[in-house]
Order: C-alpha cells, then sequence, then structure tokens
C-alpha cells in the first residue's frame, strides 16, 4: 500500500492513475521519502571549496588495507587438482578480451606466495583483502571435491599474513563461481543458496580461527547486472528484464544464510565481522535545483547500491524506489506481476540486519537526469528512468566512463550515513587504471583519500577503514592486461612475475605511516612579533580613488600636488558625454580626503600616493 497524504493507495498503483488522482508528478511522492540532506549539505559548495584540501589524520587503529582477488593474481588455474571456474571457461574461449589474455598465469601468485608477502610486509599494510578459489577449495563447487592442496595454500597465505601482523580480509565469493555449478543453473537457481552456504560454513570452520573479517560477496550488482543482465561478464547471459532481478534476489538470501550460520555458530568462538561488499558510484544531478533531478539521483543510488543494502541494512525489503518503477513498469507492460521478486516476511526478518559493517567499493562520479525511458525490451536499465552522463570538469583515467571525481567520494559516504542509520563504514576498494604515468594515480589516491578523510573529520561519519585497489597489475577482467590498477608493477612478459613497487606504493606507504595527511611544517600557522621598525602600509593608485583632476591633499606634511595625466586628458577630451561611466567618481577621494586622512592616522599606516 501507498500512503500520501494521509490517502492510501494500493500497491503497485498504475504511474498514470496515480498522477491523474493527485495532479502531482511522481516525483514528488518520493521527495517524502528521500535522504534530500546530503545534496542540500553540498549543493551550495563552491568549486573552491568543493576542491579545498583537508588536512588532518584518521581515528587510531584506522585499518589500510590493499586487495587483491584470486582470479586476477593466483594463475595456477588447473594446478594440484583445482576445477575450472566460469573465467576459466570464459576466457578460454572468448575473443572479446584484449590480446585474447585470461588468468592462467596471472600474477602467478600460487607460486609466488613468498614474494607477496615480502611486498605487502613492506608496504606496511594493517589488512589485506584477498579471496578465496572457492574451484581451488571445492573442485566441483561441493564439500565431496574438497581439494586439500587448495586449502594448504590458503593456510600459508593466512599465517603468513598473521606472522606479519597483517589482518586476512577475505572475500569468499569475488565472481569466479565453479564451472560444475554453473552447468546446474549457478546463481539463477535457488539451490545455490544453500551450495554456497555450506562452502562459507566449510570456510568458516576452516579458516575462522585467524580469520576476523568475511565478505561474503563482492558486488553483487555486477553478479546481477553484468553476468546476467548485459551478459558481458561470465556466465554471459543476456536477460535484462528478468535474471538480474532473480539473480540479485537469491544473492541477496544466500548472503543471509552465511551470515546466519556464522553468526550462530562460530562468532562467539572466533569473535569476527562479517559483512557483504557494495558497489556504489556516487550520483550527481544534473540540476540540483530541480525536484525530480534530484529524486532521479536518489533512485539512481537505490537501483545500484540500495538494491543490496536497502533489504540487508534497513528492513529486509527492497527501496520503494524500485518497488514502485519495476511494479510499475511490468504492470503497463501487460505481465501478471512485478518483475521484481518479492520477500516473505519470514524472509525479510532473516535478512534484515546481516551485515556487521558497511563495506563500499567506490571508483566514481556520473551526472544523472530524468527520463522516460522506453518500455521495450524489459529491462533493468529502462526501469532506472534516466539518463547517465560524465562529470565534465574532472580528469579522465585509462578505464572509459570512470572518471577521477574525488569529491563524490564524500558525498557517498555521508549519503550511506544518512540512509542507513550511520554504520560503521569500511572503503573495501578504490582506486584508478592509468596508462603510463604513475603521478595520475598518486593524485587519485591523495584527492579521494582526503575526501574520505573530510567524511570522518568533517562529517562524522564512522569510516574504519581504507582499502586501495590494487596490490599489484593483474588481470583486469574484461579489459586484460590494458588497464592496470597495481601499486606494484608485474612484467608479464617475464616468467618469473618480477614485481616492482611504483611511485603510488611509496606514496600510499607514507599515507599510511602518518595515518593520513598531518600538517606540513609549512602549512603550520606561525605566531611571533615583526621587529620594532618594521613598516605597516597601504596602497592605492590616483586613477582608481580621486574624483577630480587636480586636487591638494596633505598627508603627514599636508602638501602634495596631484596633476592631470595624459590619459584623464584622453578621457576629458573625447569621451565627455560618458564622463559619469568613467574614473571621475573614483572613490571620490578629493572631497573625502579629511575623512580619509583621519583614517590613516587611526591605522597609523604609512601612506604613498601616486603621481
Amino acid at each position: 500500500m501507498l500512503s500520501w497524504l494521509g490517502i492510501t493507495f494500493p500497491w503497485p498503483g498504475r504511474y498514470p492513475d496515480f498522477q491523474a488522482i493527485l495532479g502531482i508528478d511522481v516525483a514528488v511522492y518520493y521527495a517524502g521519502h528521500l535522504v534530500m540532506v546530503v545534496w542540500e549539505k553540498f549543493s551550495s559548495q563552491s568549486n573552491f571549496h568543493r576542491k579545498f584540501y583537508h588536512y588532518g589524520t584518521f581515528p587510531e587503529g584506522f585499518s589500510w588495507g590493499i586487495s587483491s582477488s584470486a582470479y586476477q593474481i593466483e594463475g595456477g588455474w588447473n594446478a594440484d587438482g583445482k576445477g575450472p571456474s566460469i573465467w576459466d571457461t570464459f576466457t578460454q574461449t572468448t575473443d572479446t578480451i584484449p590480446d585474447k589474455a585470461n588468468g592462467n598465469v596471472a600474477c602467478d601468485s600460487y607460486n609466488r606466495l613468498n614474494e607477496d608477502l615480502y611486498m605487502l610486509r613492506a608496504l606496511r599494510v594493517k589488512s589485506y583483502r584477498f579471496s578465496l578459489s572457492w574451484s581451488r577449495i571445492f573442485p566441483d563447487g561441493t564439500r565431496k571435491s574438497l581439494n586439500q592442496k587448495g586449502v594448504d595454500y590458503y593456510n600459508r597465505l593466512i599465517d603468513g599474513l598473521i606472522a606479519y601482523n597483517i589482518k586476512p580480509m577475505v572475500t569468499l565469493y569475488h565472481w569466479d563461481l565453479p564451472e560444475a555449478l554453473q552447468k546446474v543453473n549457478g546463481w539463477e537457481s535457488a539451490e545455490m543458496i544453500d551450495i554456497f552456504n555450506d562452502y562459507c560454513d566449510f570456510c568458516f570452520a576452516t579458516f575462522g580461527d585467524r580469520v576476523k573479517f568475511w565478505i561474503t560477496l563482492n558486488q553483487p550488482q555486477t553478479i546481477a547486472w553484468s553476468g546476467y543482465g548485459l551478459g558481458n561478464m561470465p556466465p554471459n547471459v543476456v536477460d535484462p528484464g528478468y535474471r538480474p532481478y532473480i539473480v540479485a534476489h537469491n544473492l541477496i538470501k544466500a548472503h543471509a544464510k552465511a551470515y546466519h550460520t556464522y553468526d550462530d555458530k562460530y562468532r562467539q568462538s572466533q569473535g569476527g565481522l562479517i559483512s557483504i561488499a557494495l558497489n556504489a558510484d556516487w550520483f550527481e544531478p544534473a540540476d540540483v535545483n530541480v525536484v525530480r533531478e534530484v529524486v532521479t539521483a536518489d533512485r539512481a543510488m537505490q537501483f545500484q547500491l540500495g538494491w543490496f543494502a536497502h533489504p540487508i541494512f534497513k528492513n529486509g525489503d527492497y527501496p520503494d524506489a524500485l518497488k514502485w518503477q519495476v511494479g510499475n513498469k511490468s504492470e503497463i507492460q501487460g505481465l501478471p506481476q512485478s518483475r521484481l521478486p518479492s520477500f516473505t516476511e519470514e524472509e525479510k526478518n532473516s535478512i534484515k540486519g546481516t551485515a556487521d559493517v558497511f563495506c563500499v567499493n567506490h571508483y566514481t562520479t556520473k551526472i544523472v537526469s530524468h527520463v522516460t525511458a522506453r518500455l521495450q525490451p524489459h529491462s533493468y536499465e529502462w526501469d532506472r528512468d534516466m539518463r547517465e552522463a560524465e562529470e565534465p570538469d574532472s580528469p579522465t583515467t585509462a578505464i572509459p566512463n570512470q572518471k577521477a571525481v574525488a569529491w563524490g567520494l564524500r558525498r557517498l559516504l555521508n549519503w550511506i550515513k544518512e540512509e542507513y542509520g550511520d554504520p560503521e563504514i569500511y572503503i573495501t576498494e578504490n582506486g584508478a587504471a592509468v596508462e603510463w604515468d604513475d603521478s595520475e594515480r598518486v593524485m587519485f589516491y591523495k584527492t579521494y583519500i582526503d575526501e574520505a578523510l573530510k567524511a570522518n573529520n568533517l562529517d562524522g561519519v564512522r569510516l574504519q577503514g581504507y582499502t586501495a585497489t590494487a596490490f599489484m597489475d593483474s588481470f583486469e577482467w574484461l579489459h586484460g592486461y590494458k588497464f592496470l590498477f597495481g601499486l606494484h608493477h608485474v612484467d608479464f612478459t617475464n616468467p618469473d612475475r618480477p614485481r616492482t613497487p611504483k611511485y603510488s606504493a611509496h606514496y600510499y606507504y607514507n599515507i599510511i605511516k602518518n595515518n593520513g595527511f598531518p600538517f606540513p611544517d609549512d602549512e603550520k600557522m606561525l605566531y611571533g612579533h615583526f621587529r620594532e621598525d618594521f613598516m605597516w602600509s597601504t596602497a592605492s593608485s590616483a586613477y582608481q580613488v580621486t574624483y577630480t583632476f587636480t586636487a591638494i591633499l596633505l598627508l603627514r606634511t599636508y602638501s602634495m600636488h596631484v596633476g592631470l595625466s595624459s590619459t584623464r586628458k584622453l578621457h576629458f577630451g573625447s569621451l565627455k558625454k560618458y564622463i559619469f561611466k568613467n574614473s571621475y567618481h573614483g572613490g571620490d577621494f578629493f572631497y573625502q580626503h579629511k575623512q580619509k586622512i583621519s583614517v590613516f592616522r587611526n591605522t597609523r599606516v604609512r601612506v604613498e600616493v601616486e603621481k
């Protein structure tokens, strides 16, 4: 049911009927349900204030980390009993990735663990976010196929991190589903909820005595939309109107079940945290003074981030914006029910509150405006009724449509704070791909981390940690090895895959060392006195302040002759009819010179007059 001004309407109601009955734009309905405070707070910022650099440090104990994922760095795609994943199958059969690249060897981290541990120790990070390869542990995705050599590899990695006082931040699923599970419909099937839970249960029991920070799923919105809507990522299903919503539904329930398994069986003895890593751009309205555009920006946030965050962090159900848009579009399209599945009350209660902290991956900001999108074909993209554009005044990165818009991060963190009840927040991915000049990546980290610092220090956002992306150059999904995010260079032409720290690694090391950006010496306030005979003065010029052509001005000795300059003769001779538009008014200094002299005497400054 919907309620507006005390009137109750059936849900879902047709958009035209709702608008006709109330005589208002549906945007106004949303406006009463929005977290408008973020746009109100920041929309009046000048460009200067938006880019103003803030010095300060993060709270003591702040978690500085760096990230990777199994398929991107491990290699050893079929080593020691590992089973194939959907990314193994995809990259070995497609020609859509530049240079037909794949992760068969990648950074060869499976065989170069000690080198990776050495680099992590040298960087002095507090945490290392990595993912487990499901098919390395369970080659066919189920417990009966347990591969002990895969378990041993992760035990060595975790033990090595603990030895160097680095906190393991472990992602249970980072897109590389075992191929055997995809053959039985993968995430489209509700059976995956129990299968995933059993895998998680094994990992909690096996590694949880040392792992105190678990992430169930990485970017479920990407899994649902890119994997099952656009179909440009494995499993390459193209069905933009239906299966993204079905897959997301199963992912949310799978996450919730894994959370309860940890909560019920392991939390008391292991004392860890568990969450889910959600991707979020910041969406800025094309015109913040137009309510409908602000509504569109909030709708964009709900369709991307709120799709998963709202059920988990708020009430166990999808956001109203999502239900309203998809429900009404479905009805207009003549469908018997919404393309967006619904949760039972029991499921809502089970999903609500299934995250201990808020984990967000962020890279860029988009400018959005309202459009009435097409009805056919059925699509998550058209359901949003919005148009995206790049932020025009920010630097580009190597990745198309991924500009470096640092100020968007602060606004995103504030939006999360207001929308989800001020949770503790971890930035679990943030970084940039650059072509050659690593100083661009340094500038990215400098500006983005400073915006995070502003959110923490100035806005009261409870930011607990920051994870830079990425640990080293690696297989960058659909871009292969063309665009690289690493703080360490990897020579992929060399079988030994030598690693070399970049300038950005040294820069990030210093940020960690300083816990942010403490005031440099040349920025600190200096207090003291000038010497006794120091001359304080002020300045003007005759042409800027005098009203008449000649004047007698007395200062100190009260005698100074001001002559008629050639410039004034030119103005007076040829522009008489514009006399009041020229300099003759000036500051009317001649007729007010007594008052001006009094001011100078009171301020005790020395006055020098232009002749």
